[in-house]
């Protein structure tokens, strides 16, 4: 069975992207890069949600994998 090496994944926040995408690929923090896409947006009256947070996540590579 092949593992995904990286994954664009949605959240209401950043850090709740990043963890929904760590639980997806069953990987660490540091056994990551985490590029952030686009930052949330605050809908009316600052209310969350109005633009997800979107973050891609890979696998890092070689030595520092292991």
């Amino acid at each position: 069975m092949t593992q995904k090496l990286s994954i664009e994944i949605e959240g209401r926040t950043i850090e709740e992207a990043v963890k929904k995408a760590l639980r997806a690929l069953n990987l660490s923090r540091d056994k990551v890069k985490i590029e952030v896409l686009s930052e949330e947006e605050k809908g009316l009256f600052g209310m969350p949600g109005a633009k997800p947070a979107k973050v891609r996540v890979s696998a890092k590579r070689g030595k520092e994998n292991t």
